[in-house]
């Protein structure tokens, strides 16, 4: 075979054994390496409802705004509840004063010979004694609820976070119950990494993780917290009797199912804006493994 012929074989068996090398490896790099551009920034937002109606009279705060545990968002007219209490305390005083002409009237016939009182007179007054009590008792509690409703005119931020979806305004009637607002936990951004099935053996908790966010800025730093353990199996519904509905046919292409995995956030750099429901590519290094 002439040289010339020889070595341009050997170069093209080269190049082909080397495109075929760097294929397996790239396939293996997407299909195994613990990495998914499939990320997301999660927080916890907490819906907030006013434990008690009426007209909002104050809205302290605005969209987007940060506000601080146990800040004032808005006020709601509390007219209504400083009657109750005032109606609560004068029936505390009346029972409390009940009370105590029944207890002492109780405690004089207690002291009194059988000869001047019957037993079934004394009995009869404890009775009563103690029914008085249990009203007075239970004004207390009346008392207490009322002064509590008052309290609860204000409705405080119960986390540092960010006032979201602010669909009130002062002249506004708030029903008890019904979330007005949206607070985004500040504390509680986290990464939740949705990874190929094929990649979760390289996944422990505690792991190191690089987090890209796809709005750009430095790259933030956290740590796998732990891996889901259910997803939905769409290709098993149950029946209408309970029974699992088994689909006759099979797909011969099977798609590795995607698992959330939770990733703490170590420390977020100054000045960088997380958002929930941003988008991020999530690298993790697997040094658990190995250890």
């Amino acid at each position: 075979m002439n040289p010339r012929n020889l070595l341009r074989l050997l170069s093209t068996g080269l190049i082909f054994a080397a495109a075929v090398a760097i294929g397996l490896s790239l396939w293996r790099h997407y299909q195994y390496s613990p990495w998914t551009r499939d990320g997301r920034v999660k927080a916890d937002v907490i819906a907030i409802a006013p434990d008690v109606s009426g007209a909002v009279v104050e809205l302290l705060v605005a969209e987007n705004q940060l506000v601080k545990r146990g800040d004032v968002l808005l006020r709601i007219d509390s007219e209504r509840y400083q009657h109750a209490l005032a109606e609560a305390d004068a029936a505390v005083s009346a029972r409390k004063a009940d009370y105590d002409m029944k207890r002492s009237e109780a405690a004089r016939r207690a002291s009194l010979s059988g000869i001047v009182v019957s037993s079934e007179s004394r009995e009869a007054s404890a009775s009563t004694a103690s029914s008085a009590a249990a009203l007075y008792h239970q004004a207390q509690a009346a008392r207490d609820t009322a002064a509590l409703n008052l309290k609860r005119t204000e409705v405080l931020a119960p986390v540092d976070g960010y006032v979201s979806n602010l669909e009130v305004h002062a002249g506004d009637y708030a029903n008890a119950g019904r979330p007005m607002l949206a607070l985004v936990d500040v504390r509680s951004f986290r990464i939740n990494g949705y990874f190929e099935e094929t990649k979760l053996p390289y996944l422990h908790e505690g792991d190191p993780v690089r987090i890209r966010l796809m709005s750009g800025g430095p790259e933030l730093r956290g740590h796998v917290d732990g891996i889901s353990r259910g997803i939905t199996d769409r290709d098993n519904p149950l029946g209408p009797r309970l029974l699992a509905d088994v689909n006759p046919t099979f797909n011969w292409v099977r798609l590795a199912q995607r698992v959330p995995v939770r990733i703490a956030l170590d420390k977020v750099p100054e000045g960088t804006v997380l958002v929930s429901g941003m988008t991020c590519t999530v690298i993790v290094e697997p040094v658990a493994a190995g250890s």
